[in-house]
């Protein structure tokens, strides 16, 4: 675009993003903002999570909870844009 263009207040094409992909960006934060109050809830460890435990480790990957906490987002989101 030409400068005379710009000052004469021609704008240049917006970026579009997916919904798609806005939805998928919600979802992962909402699973990285819940997962830790969900451990500080300490429910018990559902079917699909994963745990590892040796020597003085132990590892703890919740994918069900986050899973379940990124619906849950995602479903507010929806519910608070209408």
């Amino acid at each position: 675009m030409t400068a005379a263009a710009k000052a004469v207040g021609a704008r240049e094409p917006h970026l579009r993003i997916p919904g798609w992909l806005v939805l998928v960006g919600i979802v992962v934060l909402g699973a990285l903002v819940l997962s830790p109050a969900i451990a500080y809830l300490e429910i018990t460890p559902l079917p699909g999570d994963i745990t590892f435990n040796w020597q003085n480790h132990h590892i703890f990957l919740p994918f069900t909870q986050s899973l379940i906490a990124s619906v849950v987002l995602a479903l507010l989101f929806l519910w608070a844009r209408k």
